[in-house]
């Protein structure tokens, strides 16, 4: 265990809202060791910017951690080049340049349908009816797991994430989580020989071509479930629920006077969806006056380093206009996520604009409570028009 300072939390108040204790932790602590978490934490941004490079020391290799365990040993879990083989195998289905000429067009043409069928209603759950959904199909394509239906995929997606971040080592979210990798398997087995018969630029098929042994195909699949369903589908209904409840800014979007770019920026700094990412130290090293010893969990909170103050003035306050440059939502260091730029095409060029043409009286019907600090979002958001 390092000598960080101690900082105890409520697991339930922090799930409910990890901002309050993440700020006293970067006033007084800004390493600190959470007994409830098991795991010292890095919540200022400078430190977190530094040392998430430093691979050598705060290693993604953790054959003991949840995710390798239920997962499988995916990209995120590897260093140096076998982390760089794998990524550059998958590039060709998660590059900007495959996401505009290829997945975008097909993206839009669902979107369309999906909020003319939403249409004929009055209301939805935002989160339910559309955000989940248009996620779900956008990934379907881009893993090249189309055989399945959007409400596994997000089922599935959920188990893994619940799985992850499991500390408290409940059974029967482990056993769920089971159930969700079983399901995944077995759609990749159905897929294998179509993608290979017709090729494309999916996931499953760029890396089978690659030549990626099949454990890491699996693995990497249910990776990008994991961070490529909850993930965008929390950002949309999130980033709509900011603007419905911020008037005058969803006003300078529909002016021109803001950029949906901007929206989508402040958002994830705002709220983090991808809240923190987990080492492992894979050797004692001394960083200020704190003592790291080799098989210690730390955890890197993106989300904190958003609300850092040396950076962003009043950070608690949603402000679309603000400089979010010193933000690093997706990490900063050589696992910078992948699927980055899939995101912010999905949400910034398709799912906000188009939902936000078609209801131009979009408003909130009801409580949209958020939960989470790994990864955090609305679990629901009942809307009408």
């Amino acid at each position: 265990m390092s000598n960080a300072p101690v900082t105890h939390i409520d697991p339930i108040r922090f799930a409910a809202d990890p901002y309050p204790d993440l700020a006293h932790m970067r006033a007084h602590a800004p390493i600190s060791f959470v007994p409830e978490l098991n795991a010292t934490l890095f919540t200022r941004r400078d430190d977190i910017f530094t040392q998430e490079k430093r691979v050598d020391i705060f290693s993604s290799e953790q054959p003991e951690g949840l995710m390798t365990k239920l997962m499988g040993e995916n990209l995120m879990r590897k260093d140096g080049e076998a982390h760089m083989f794998e990524r550059r195998a998958l590039f060709p289905a998660l590059s900007p340049r495959t996401m505009r000429d290829i997945w975008l067009p097909q993206i839009d043409a669902k979107a369309d349908k999906l909020l003319q069928f939403i249409a004929e209603n009055k209301a939805c759950d935002l989160v339910r009816d559309y955000a989940m959904v248009i996620s779900a199909e956008t990934l379907k394509l881009v893993t090249g797991l189309t055989n399945m239906e959007a409400e596994e995929l997000d089922r599935v997606s959920q188990g893994m994430i619940d799985g992850c971040a499991n500390y408290a080592g409940k059974p029967e979210i482990e056993a769920n989580c089971h159930d969700c990798t079983r399901s995944i398997d077995d759609h990749i087995d159905e897929m294998i020989p179509i993608v290979m018969k017709h090729p494309n630029k999916s996931a499953l098929c760029v890396m089978l071509e690659a030549g990626l042994p099949l454990e890491s195909v699996r693995a990497n699949i249910k990776l990008i479930i994991s961070g490529g369903q909850n993930e965008p589908r929390d950002a949309i209904a999130g980033a709509s629920w900011a603007l419905l409840t911020h008037a005058e800014q969803l006003d300078m979007v529909k002016s021109g006077a803001a950029t949906w770019s901007e929206v989508f920026d402040e958002y994830v700094r705002w709220i983090s969806p991808i809240g923190m990412s987990p080492r492992e130290v894979a050797k004692d090293e001394v960083i200020g006056e704190v003592q790291f010893t080799k098989g210690e969990r730390i955890f890197f909170m993106f989300s904190s380093a958003g609300h850092d103050e040396a950076y962003f003035e009043a950070p608690e306050t949603f402000d679309i206009k603000r400089n979010t440059g010193p933000s690093i939502p997706f990490g900063a260091g050589p696992h910078f996520c992948g699927g980055a730029a899939v995101a912010r095409s999905l949400i910034t060029e398709v799912a906000l604009p188009k939902l936000f043409k078609a209801f131009p009286n979009l408003r909130l019907a009801g409580p949209a409570p958020f939960t989470g600090w790994a990864f955090r979002g609305p679990t629901k958001m009942p809307v009408a028009w």
